[in-house]
């Protein structure tokens, strides 16, 4: 078990899972909590736990995948908390030891790209959940997941698609591009200022955005391409309620890791003027709860031969 010392400096990863995924909200914190345990119990049942499993959870933030895993199946399993983000770490470590369970876990402080620190076929399954969509190295990570597992072994994990908001980014900026000055053309400059400050907008930015520049078929061929069999790839879209109809929680969230809250976007792109304009637009449809989000997230499992 790795030990720190003194708690590290934040990240933007600790940052964003530990305030900007719920804005700071305690109560809407637990909402959001309940949503994305559904997505790990997903995750988990994929990967068919035994007892006496060795689990490696890649990019594991607050260590979810790994302590429901340490619930379903008791003292007999262990999990390797992997996660490039030291401050995230020394967090699930603090739960850990709460949750009394620290001895079953193995900390490391590593990229998915380099697994280094866990043997060659020493893992009975290897899991994720939105942390792969981050890695620039994507082949690569998926190669290490290979390398590390048993023969047998599983790989389970769930992915944002967020390609298609990138889309909607660049489109919006077409649009903006080609405007003719029509009276709504204000707003839609200021919701291209929002959306392109969360999402590429250009051909050149998804290139290059980790996030964005992929789709389930790609996760589908670096997965077949790293040797695992076997495997099932599932896209699942949501369109559901916004989860909140708060305008303080709209303004203080953010969709992603990489991407600034809507209130940062506004002192930091928005003139007193906009923001009131932006404001009398928006937040009458989210606080009437008609608002909506689409949750595209492939779920992915596969064996190694």
């Amino acid at each position: 078990m790795v030990t720190k010392s003194h708690e590290p400096q934040s990240d933007r990863w600790a940052e964003w899972l530990l305030q900007h995924r719920h804005g700071g909200n305690a109560a809407y914190q637990a909402v959001v909590r309940r949503e994305v345990e559904l997505f790990a119990d997903r995750v988990l049942t994929a990967a068919n736990l035994r007892p006496g499993m060795t689990l490696l959870d890649v990019g594991s933030g607050d260590g979810l995948l790994a302590f429901r895993a340490i619930e379903r199946l008791g003292a007999a399993v262990h999990v390797f908390v992997t996660d490039i983000s030291a401050p995230l770490l020394h967090h699930a470590e603090i739960v850990a030891t709460r949750l009394n369970i620290q001895s079953q876990c193995t900390f490391v402080e590593c990229s998915a790209e380099a697994l280094t620190a866990i043997a060659d076929s020493s893992i009975d399954a290897v899991l994720a959940r939105a942390a792969i969509a981050y890695v620039q190295g994507k082949r690569a990570a998926f190669n290490e997941c290979f390398r590390v597992l048993k023969s047998g072994g599983c790989l389970s994990i769930a992915e944002s698609i967020l390609q298609d908001e990138a889309f909607a980014a660049r489109a919006l900026r077409k649009r903006i591009e080609t405007a003719t000055g029509a009276p709504h053309d204000r707003f839609l400059t200021l919701l291209h200022r929002w959306k392109a400050a969360q999402y590429p907008d250009t051909e050149e930015a998804m290139a290059t955005s980790s996030h964005a520049n992929f789709s389930e078929r790609d996760l589908f061929q670096w997965i077949r391409s790293a040797g695992f069999c076997d495997i099932h790839l599932q896209l699942c879209i949501d369109v559901v309620p916004a989860l909140s109809t708060s305008w303080e929680i709209f303004l203080g969230t953010s969709p992603h890791p990489l991407a600034p809250t809507l209130a940062t976007i506004m002192a930091e792109q928005f003139s007193p003027d906009d923001r009131l304009f932006f404001e009398s637009i928006v937040r009458p449809t989210v606080e009437s709860g008609k608002n909506v989000s689409i949750d595209r997230v492939a779920y992915v499992n596969a064996k190694k031969p």
